[in-house]
């Protein structure tokens, strides 16, 4: 395995812990997601449904993520198609949670960290599923990053 497939492994299953984190909010009562919203200095979370399913829901959107982050990370040169796809849009998807993030006024230090590191994750695993996919293809004249015939 070439060091860049190690990093990528890595990477790839660290993301996947922490997405597959996100379960337990999940599920937690009310009254903690309440507590911890406090916490955050954001006041108290309003106990209304569209806010028990925006936060429920994403979060097991994360956790779902996470699952597909880890199942990729089985076998990265297979996926490394997949992977860099994943990576392209997640440089854009950040890009938009920092935005986001500013319209909703979130603390600056949320601001800070939730969207650029998304950035700079998506930004990391495209260009190390792109060496693993010049490694692993790299004599094939007709590779074009996925499993396609050349026209």
């Amino acid at each position: 395995m070439h060091r860049a497939e190690r990093t990528l492994v890595l990477l790839l299953r660290i993301s996947a812990v922490v997405l597959l984190v996100a379960i337990v909010p999940a599920c937690m009562p009310y009254h903690w997601m309440d507590v911890i919203h406090r916490r955050l200095g954001l006041r108290e979370l309003p106990e209304r449904p569209i806010v028990g399913y925006l936060t429920r829901s994403l979060s097991a959107l994360y956790a779902y993520h996470g699952a597909l982050v880890l199942y990729m990370s089985l076998d990265v040169r297979r996926y490394a198609p997949l992977i860099r796809c994943m990576g392209a849009v997640s440089v854009f998807f950040g890009a938009g949670l920092i935005a986001i993030d500013c319209a909703v006024d979130l603390p600056l230090g949320w601001i800070l960290c939730e969207g650029p590191l998304i950035v700079v994750l998506g930004g990391v695993l495209f260009w190390l599923a792109g060496r693993i996919a010049v490694t692993v293809h790299g004599d094939c004249p007709n590779f074009r990053g996925g499993d396609r015939p050349a026209p």
